[in-house]
Parts: C-alpha cells; structure tokens; sequence
C-alpha cells in the first residue's frame, strides 16, 4: 500500500529485524515501541503527525484533530496521556490510528469506530502490528488460513470481529486498544439515549465536523451520489473542484449528481462502470484488507483517474445518522413488502442482520455435493457468529435497535471505499467526526431515520433537497415505496434505476468466470456476488504461497473447524 504504519513493542533492533527503515518516511523509537510511517500526508495539519522526545514518543496516523489546541496530535497525546489516560484517546477525533508510549505501557488505539484496521501477530520474541496485513502476515514462518473465518467471509462479506483470514493475524478491537501481551476494548462507543433537539443539533454537529475538514491540500473532490448523503458536503465546503459519481453516463444517478455539482460551482466526472466496474486486480483487492470484500472499492473502474489531491464522501451517514441498519415496520401486500412509520416491535438480532443488512449468501443449498464443505447449514453458522458479536459487544446497549447498529458498524462491509481513497489521497472521513458519533450514540434509534437527517440537512441549506434523489419523488418514504412498487407491475410504466451498476451484467461483460476458474469448475454455478468473494480470497491466499496458485476449492473443501 501507499501509505502503512508498521511497529514492534520492542527497540530499534528488533524493528530492523523485521522490516528495513528505509522503507518508511520516518522511524521513532520509544522506551517500548519503535514505529515507522510512510505518507505523503506526514506533518501536514490534520494529518499524519509524529512526536519523539526523551520521555517518549507518539505517531498519529491518518485523520486526526485535538480539541482547543494549536498543538499537532501527536504531541499533544503524548503531553496528555501521562495525566488522562485513555481519556486522551477519547478527546482526540477523526479517523486514526494512534500509538503512544509514555515510558510506562505503550499502547496502539484507533478512533471509536475502527475506521483504520490495525493488525497484528506475535513472533518469537516481540508483538508486531501494522496497518498492512499482508506486511504483517508475511512475517510469519507459516501463516495459514483461517477456516472459519473463510466461511464468514464467503457468506457475509466480511470477517467478524476480530479475527482475519489467517490463523495467527488478529486486528486491534472494535474501540479496543493494543498492548505488548495484551489487547482490550475502551468505552467510548455507548449508547446512552438521551432527548434533545434532534434534527436541530444534527445540523450544527455536520456544519462543525466540515468546518474542520474544510481548507484540504491542493486540489478538492467529492464523491458524490444522487441520494441526500453527500450533498450537505457541497454546502458546506468553499473549494470544491470536482465531484465524481459511479454510473452509466446517461443513467438518472449520474444526471442528479451532475445537477448537483453545477448548481454548487463545481465540475463533475463520471466513473463509467462499462470501463471495468468489477475490478478484479490483486491492489484492488488489497483495500479489503483480508477482511471486507473489495466490490466495495466502487471507484476502482477500469482506467478511472480521480485527478484531485483531496476527497470528501459520506460513506457511513446512513448507518450513523439514518438508522440503516435498523429494522422498519412492514406489511405484506400481493407478495411486496411495504414499510410502515416506526421500527418493528420485537427484531431478532441475528435476523435482521443476516437477510437484511450483510450480503448474505446461503451456500450449502448451492454447492454440488462432494465438491466443497460448507457448513451443514449456513444460516445457523452465520446466526452463531453473528450472536457471539452481540455477546462481546453486548455491555456497549441495552436494546435490539442499537445492538444491531453497534453490531453492523463493528464489521461495517464499505469500510474498503475509504481504505481505497485514503490510500491514494487526502481523503476525509466524515462520519468519523467525535460530535457525529456522540449524536449518534445519545440519539434513540426511533429518531435516527430519514426525517430527522432531511430536517437537519433543510436547517444547513434548504436548496440542498433538490433535485430529489431519482428513486425518491416524495418527501413520504412510503409514497416512494408505493410508487416503486407500482412501477414494477404495471405494464407500460418504467421502474425506478438502481443506482448501482447490475453486478452480474458486468461479470458476464467481462468474462471473469473465464478469467478466474477453470472451465468446468463447480465454482462457476455460484452466483457472481459469491465468486468475486472466493477470487478475493484466493489472492489473499496466493500473496502467501511463495507464487504457488492456491485452487479456490482446495480453499473451501477442508474440514470446518469449530473454535
């Protein structure tokens, strides 16, 4: 990757040992930690920053402010962490990782909502981590695949919790910290519901976390969708040049987005998914981080040129700030389901997760027999590793509706878009703003919903809610429900556009089933969604195997194991 953060909790020896200082813009040595960084953004405000003294030393890497301070965030961390502890981490916001080591215990943390993945392995004599797991994983004289997390990953999209595709590689907690012989989890994400002016306090909390994000080096993108996410971005920011937007170039999506652009000031490209949508190339899919499937990497078309220096996005404000994870009430009608006001009374966690919120795939009804071993029943699976999240998260709330949000951000699946943009530019994450995640948390999940962000983004700029999104014509949510229904069975009447490009269309234009299985696999009878996740895989698996092609049903077809 382009940019890495890579340490030991040890001293410079042991770092050389491992990885070579030139391979980094900087190494700083603590009484117990020696870390390197590589990136462009090293010591410009907001961004990477790094403190050695004789008391110690700090990196902050990615994404990071302090409060009432002139001071960078490296130094003030370590100022403060003496005296506050853990507190310090709370205080600091963005989207970071932060390594501190004060001559008592170093420790490693990231920001709340684990927007940086930090990974790690202990070697034979020092506890290594890194914010590249091939890096990481490299290191190891044997590293092997993880079964179960395979499995996971197949199904869902993503690896639950703390764990990666291989065996002896964990990622530092959900809001958890990292230590030499230690790891744990923090407190500061918990839901604590309180009442307030929703909508009204939403609004200043967006104008703020812009506010600080506002004046990024060079030349300013947004990404920029037809839905209500990113809009407020355009409001908000005085130098936008350019917005991007994935889609056909004569699709509504794109039609919208361009509208939008132009009516703030700014030029808008478009990322034609006819150009290669499905980008199947090892860095691509390293932006999954053996973690997360890379079709989230939605940007990464074929040929696509992102020709600015800095980049906004709302990725994360429909989970954070419209509830999209939480479950509607509905009604059954001529086999439709229609969404009524307010959150279903009594959710199953697990459920509601699984079929409406993850990609899951159900496997062991798609297998042929004697060609793989999935689990006997994949729901079940799925279930199980869903509710053993719930129990490790479960002192973080006390209700179905914010277990399932705390449980869906946890293992977030668009987290790669980021990792993608942050790794080639000055990329905001603004949803990661300390006042947005605090809204988010003291907000009761019945009022975190499309309302209250449409009322808070009409109390930023009211202009802001038009042109509507092409799929939404009314204000109501069930009027556009209703309407979309009646588009797709009345003959004659066209149905609203998906915003996203039809994945299966763009797997068969591309010929990948040719490209990456061999003629008469099994494996070509899956659907495409399932066999990108297996290609992810398999080149997680390769990027080990000394150039030996690791057979994505070699992969698959070993006994699951059960811890």
């Amino acid at each position: 990757m382009n940019k890495e953060l890579f340490g030991v909790f040890g001293g410079r020896t042991a770092f050389e040992r491992v990885r070579s200082p030139a391979a980094f813009d900087r190494v700083v040595e603590g009484p117990a930690v020696t870390v390197g960084v590589r990136d462009d953004g090293l010591d410009v405000p907001g961004w990477t920053q790094v403190e050695s003294r004789d008391d110690g030393c700090c990196v902050v890497w990615g994404e990071a402010y302090v409060p009432d301070s002139d001071s960078d965030p490296a130094t003030w961390l370590l100022d403060q962490y003496p005296s506050l502890g853990a507190k310090a981490l709370s205080a600091l916001n963005g989207s970071f990782l932060a390594v501190v080591d004060d001559g008592f215990r170093p420790v490693v943390a990231g920001d709340p909502l684990r927007t940086r993945e930090c990974f790690f392995t202990d070697l034979e004599e020092n506890r290594v981590f890194g914010t590249d797991p091939t890096t990481v994983v490299n290191l190891l004289e044997d590293p092997s695949p993880c079964r179960r997390s395979l499995v996971e990953f197949v199904h869902l999209g993503v690896v639950l919790g703390d764990r990666t595709l291989f065996e002896d590689v964990a990622r530092v907690p959900f809001d958890g910290y990292l230590e030499p012989d230690d790891s744990g989890a923090l407190d500061r994400f918990v839901y604590d519901a309180r009442e307030f002016n929703y909508a009204d306090s939403l609004a200043r909390r967006l104008q703020r976390a812009i506010d600080r994000r506002s004046g990024q080096p060079g030349r300013t993108g947004v990404m920029l969708s037809a839905g209500y996410d990113s809009r407020v971005l355009l409001a908000e920011l005085d130098d936008v040049d350019r917005c991007y937007t994935v889609g056909r170039p004569d699709s509504d999506e794109v039609s919208v987005s361009r509208q939008l652009a132009h009516q703030h000031g700014a030029d808008h490209h478009v990322l034609d998914p006819a150009d290669g949508y499905l980008n199947t190339r090892p860095e691509t899919i390293q932006y999954g981080q053996s973690i997360k499937e890379s079709l989230q990497v939605h940007q990464a078309v074929d040929g696509a040129h992102i020709d600015v220096d800095s980049l906004h996005h709302g990725l994360l404000f429909d989970t954070l700030l419209s509830g999209h994870f939480l479950p509607r009430r509905t009604i059954d009608v001529l086999d439709y389901t229609f969404p009524l006001r307010g959150l279903e009374s009594d959710p199953d966690v697990a459920e509601t997760l699984l079929f409406d919120n993850f990609g899951f795939w159900t496997i062991s009804d798609l297998v042929p027999s004697g060609t793989v071993s999935p689990p006997e029943d994949s729901v079940e699976f799925c279930r199980d590793a869903i509710e053993t999240q719930y129990d490790r998260l479960a002192d973080r709330f006390d209700s179905p509706y914010d277990a399932i949000a705390a449980i869906g951000i946890q293992n977030q699946p668009a987290v790669p878009f980021h990792t993608h943009l942050a790794d080639n530019s000055f990329a905001t994450f603004l949803a990661a703003d300390a006042e947005l995640v605090d809204w988010h948390l003291n907000t009761p999940p019945e009022h975190r919903n499309k309302r209250t962000y449409r009322r808070a983004l009409e109390q930023v700029d009211a202009s802001l809610l038009s042109p509507r999104p092409p799929d939404r014509p009314h204000d109501s949510y069930q009027l556009n429900q209703i309407e979309q229904f009646l588009r797709r069975v009345l003959p004659g009447v066209t149905a609203f556009e998906s915003p996203w490009p039809d994945r299966a269309e763009q797997y068969d234009r591309s010929d990948l089933d040719d490209r990456l299985f061999d003629e008469g696999s099994d494996l070509r009878e899956f659907p495409p969604r399932l066999k990108l996740r297996l290609h992810d895989a398999v080149c997680w698996f390769d990027s080990i195997a000394d150039g030996t092609h690791v057979d994505p049903v070699d992969v698959f077809s070993s006994p699951l194991e059960t811890r």
